[in-house]
């Protein structure tokens, strides 16, 4: 198989799609690994290194495109990206469609093969190719929350661990996922007062075991979340559906009650967000003001620390890119249900429930 990687286009989004013992064990396993010129830049990998791995390298994006059977990438294609994709192309890359219809019909038009790392699912119900990445966020989510709190940044001026005599900043979380646990292991080690909420009483209790003390937590319901967020000077939005869109938790009304200079990061703007006020920002331009609050709403969170995310990601996706270029994806995803729940698109249908349903459009359920 011939495996194409482009130089991702999104807003300073310097991750990359494979890192160079990727290219390195696929040439080994007898493919052809295309990449882009500078496509790893941004994640300290020179055209050199790849090339000494045994990539070809490549001036455009075209030519990816063009002569590739799979494109491994981060982030969804853009839509000038999209004519660039050919039928019966395997695309494996985050593509998050329930929170974006344009790019879900123009793959179907394509009639490409979708593969979404973000649904790859083991029986175990866990997503491990999210999860390195969730990590990230949700580390991230409190940093930039806390930097944002500054006075100088559009915040309430509030120092999140505060000082002997002065009271600490209060976070908010909402989802006791992988995003919810790294953003309460940063706040608490920043000194935070951290609320965490979530719908699994199982899991509560899990975090209260590990967390002790150092974490309230909270059954999640409309109630609490409007009692906890309206008196938060830091609220991080960490819910998850697989697939789906986020459920949207956190109303205008809310918003409108919080004290001024507050902010609000949701992490699940790339499905749709949790918080009524918010739509997706950019690295450029990462934050607005609503009422006085700040949102801070960046899809790609990761891509402002590539080295650490691109590295993280591959050592996830790299098992499954192998398996689908050693067998086709047919075979592989026959072979392997995880992978299975992955494909979101193919031959012009969509293969996801939750996808179509959030969507409006028709569900074909995957026969092969």
């Amino acid at each position: 198989m011939i495996i194409g990687v482009p130089k991702e286009i999104k807003n300073k989004e310097n991750r990359v799609g494979m890192v160079v013992a990727g290219v390195r064990a696929l040439t080994h396993a007898g493919h052809k690994v295309l990449v882009q010129n500078s496509a790893g830049m941004g994640a300290g990998i020179s055209d050199e290194d790849y090339r000494k791995a045994g990539a070809t390298l490549v001036s455009t994006a075209k030519e990816i495109y063009d002569r590739t059977d799979m494109i491994v990438k981060v982030k969804e294609p853009l839509p000038e990206e999209y004519p660039l994709l050919r039928e019966n192309q395997i695309l494996y890359t985050f593509l998050h469609l329930a929170a974006d219809e344009r790019l879900t019909k123009a793959l179907l038009e394509r009639k490409i093969i979708g593969i979404a790392y973000e649904t790859i699912q083991p029986a175990d119900g866990s997503l491990p190719l999210l999860a390195p990445m969730s990590a990230v966020a949700g580390r991230m989510a409190t940093q930039v929350g806390a930097s944002f709190l500054q006075h100088d940044h559009g915040g309430k001026g509030l120092l999140l661990g505060g000082v002997s005599g002065v009271e600490r900043g209060s976070v908010v979380i909402l989802g006791g996922g992988v995003v919810g646990v790294n953003a309460a292991k940063m706040a608490i080690g920043l000194g935070a007062k951290v609320t965490l909420l979530d719908v699994n009483l199982h899991r509560l209790e899990y975090l209260s075991d590990i967390f002790g003390n150092e974490v309230t937590t909270l059954y999640s319901n409309s109630e609490q979340i409007e009692r906890v967020v309206t008196t938060a000077d830091l609220v991080v939005g960490a819910v998850l559906v697989p697939g789906a869109k986020a459920p949207k938790l956190v109303s205008r009304e809310m918003i409108s009650r919080m004290q001024p200079g507050g902010v609000i990061v949701d992490v699940a703007v790339d499905q749709g967000g949790s918080v009524e006020t918010c739509r997706p920002t950019s690295h450029e331009h990462p934050t607005y003001s609503v009422d006085g609050i700040v949102h801070y709403a960046v899809p790609n969170m990761p891509g402002a620390v590539p080295r650490t995310s691109t590295y993280a990601l591959t050592n996830v996706t790299l098992k499954y890119a192998l398996m689908l270029a050693n067998l086709g994806w047919k075979e592989a995803v026959t072979k392997d249900e995880a992978l299975r729940k992955g494909v979101n698109l193919s031959n012009g249908k969509v293969n996801y429930k939750q996808v179509a349903d959030d969507l409006g459009l028709s569900y074909e359920p995957l026969r092969l």
